[in-house]
Parts: C-alpha cells; structure tokens; sequence
C-alpha cells in the first residue's frame, strides 16, 4: 500500500516538474502550438484532414493597447491587482454551480485560462480545476503580467481554427492587430467566451450589446 503511495506521489511530483520546466521555457520562448490549439487541430482534422490553424505570433508591443483594454475589461477586470486567482469571482461561481448541481462556471482569471490553454484538456471537473490552480501559481510566480498577457493574446482561439490577436484581427476585420480600431478591439474581446460562433462579419444583437459594455469599461482597464 505505502510503495503504491509513494509511487503515486512521485508520478504526480514528475508530472508538476514537467509542467513547471514548460513554464518556465515559456517565459522566454514563444510556444508554437499549445494543448488547446492540438485538440482543436486533431478535431478540425477529423473532417477536413490538410486543414491548417490560422496563428501568427506577434509581440506585445504590436498587439493594440485598445484589444489588451477590451480583454482586461471583458475577462479579467482585477487582472493586475491579483496573484492568479479573483476570489470574489470564484466565489460566485461557486455558488452557481452549487445551485445547478455541477460545473458551469469557473470565475477564471486570464492566468487561469491561460493554464488551461498551455497544458490541459476543456473537459470541466474538479480534478481539472485543481491542476489548473496548480500551474496558475507557476506561471504567476515565474512570468510578470506583461508576458501573461502577451502570450494569451497569442494563443487564445478567436474563431473556428482561428487563434490569437493577429490571425483574428486578419480574420473578422482585414487589418492587422496593431490596427485595431476600440470598436473592433470590443467586439474581439466579446467573443472570446464563445468564439466559434462568431464569423467574419457577425453582428447579433448580443455580441453588439456586449461590445457596448465593453467599451464602455475599456477606459478603466488597466495594462500592464
């Protein structure tokens, strides 16, 4: 029993080493694909076997202040103030998912949906959301904001195949993402919890009434 135990604890400390070399990789270095955009492609494929994902890295100070405004505004309004984790947010998740009997909301912050993206699967459990708190805590410790950001702005998916803030300004408006305009920046930034239901010139009354709130917010948003 205890040689089971100590067999299981070593697997698990290996398994945390992986994910904090990558980390810390990652700090430096720009990650070329992620296990999200992976699942994504395998599944795109299983229709379309020579599709490609639309991504194209680009650095933080090409990506415009207004996107990084909208995002912070949209999805993560204490991202600064922080360290990986919005208590109040989880909180209210918390009980919302008490009240509905099982896992629809996860009060992420940008770190924590960025620990997802890198390493884990969607799939919504507990286990999951331990992992992720997990390597929250890696990359908070080991990255500034700054890059957190960057690299979420570059990896997050914007679209069906469609990942990142330069793919996804080409995608939806033909410009690039230094040129994004606030109202172009909002209606990105309104997409991201449901991006593949959007397509290029998408204008429903909801994702125009989001965009709104957004921009309404953006002047608030701090950045790093």
């Amino acid at each position: 029993m205890w040689v089971s135990f100590l067999l299981a604890l070593s697997v698990l400390a290996l398994v945390q080493f992986w994910f904090l070399v990558h980390v810390w990789y990652w700090n430096d270095h720009n990650p070329d694909e992620t296990a999200f955009m992976h699942a994504r492609l395998e599944r795109l494929r299983d229709k379309e076997p020579r599709v490609v994902l639309r991504h194209e890295w680009v650095p933080y100070k090409r990506i415009a202040s207004s996107l990084k405004r909208a995002v912070i505004a949209a999805e993560d309004a204490k991202f600064l103030d922080h360290e990986g984790f919005d208590w109040d947010g989880i909180q209210k998740a918390y009980e919302k998912n008490v009240k509905k009997g099982k896992i629809v909301s996860g009060g992420s912050t940008i770190s924590q949906q960025l620990a997802k993206n890198l390493f884990l699967s969607g799939e919504r459990t507990w286990w999951r959301k331990a992992q992720e708190a997990v390597i929250t805590v890696m990359i908070e410790t080991i990255m500034t904001k700054r890059r957190i950001l960057e690299i979420y702005l570059n990896v997050i998916e914007w679209g069906n195949g469609v990942f990142g803030a330069e793919a996804a300004a080409r995608y939806h408006f033909g410009t690039s993402s230094a040129n994004l305009s606030a109202g172009q920046a909002a209606q990105l930034a309104a997409m991201v919890p449901s991006p593949r239901r959007y397509a290029p010139g998408s204008d429903t009354a909801y994702l125009q009434r989001r965009t709104e709130i957004i921009l309404s917010r953006m002047s608030a948003a701090a950045v790093p």
